[in-house]
């Protein structure tokens, strides 16, 4: 661990009610965060997120984000930044679908979890580059590493996604901004609900432990659990005719 690290005092989440996001933003609440910002398409889960948060001690801020509308990023986020230096921000927009050979509803799919998470992500790195310090948070997938046949137009998506944050923290190395990639297993969330788990499943609060523990460690890319790391690296050598067979 890097004596010099200090928790985030601020924090955006685009995709604000994400499960996963709504835990760490919790998590870093308790430790060190005073502004929240969430950034979600109006809901009654949106402003339930932000009173828990509220109730936490946290200045909470909502703002209006769709993720498909790739015009309007620039300006809500800039109005975000033009409020005060932001810490860390936590890119987890997606959505998960289904694999029907629709090419409409995969179109929809890659729009909200690659196209715009990548737009939003691009919007605030060089907000973060300009205010000289920051860490964007990349909700990836181990679903990147090799799409299987129950979900390969989700992966796909955030294969790409995946590939771009690699590259923008290659980009922005040296600028005082930092890329974490989390590559998490099946999670447990609204979005998986009434899925069968797959094997090493874990839990939003799991997830944002990891993400903190990843910001305190400095890393650039964190599996979780842990474990999928070395997973994935003896599934990525297994012979795409046995691999199509494995289940889901």
């Amino acid at each position: 661990m890097n004596n010099a690290f200090r928790d985030p005092q601020s924090l955006l989440v685009v995709g604000g009610t994400s499960d996963i996001a709504v835990a760490t933003a919790r998590l870093l609440v308790r430790r060190r965060v005073r502004r929240v910002v969430l950034a979600a398409r109006p809901s009654g889960a949106l402003t339930r997120a932000a009173d828990e948060l509220r109730t936490a001690g946290a200045a909470v801020e909502m703002v209006a984000f769709e993720a498909t509308a790739i015009s309007d990023h620039e300006k809500a986020f800039g109005e975000v930044f033009a409020g005060g230096d932001i810490d860390v921000v936590l890119v987890a927009c997606g959505v998960l679908g289904t694999n029907a050979l629709d090419p409409v509803k995969a179109a929809e799919i890659a729009a909200v979890t690659y196209v715009g998470a990548m737009s939003a992500a691009l919007v605030c790195a060089n907000a973060l580059r300009e205010q000289g310090h920051g860490t964007l948070v990349v909700l990836s997938s181990v679903a990147a590493e090799r799409p299987r046949r129950a979900n390969f137009v989700y992966a796909s998506a955030k294969a790409g996604l995946d590939a771009f944050a690699q590259g923008l923290a290659d980009a922005l190395h040296g600028s005082g901004v930092r890329v974490l990639v989390v590559r998490p297993g099946f999670v447990h969330t609204k979005m998986t609900e009434g899925l069968p788990p797959a094997p090493f499943a874990t839990t939003p609060d799991a997830v944002a432990v990891a993400i903190h523990a990843g910001l305190r460690s400095r890393a650039g890319t964190i599996w979780v659990p842990g474990v999928l790391r070395q997973v994935m690296a003896v599934l990525r050598l297994v012979p795409r005719a046995i691999f199509r067979r494995l289940p889901g």
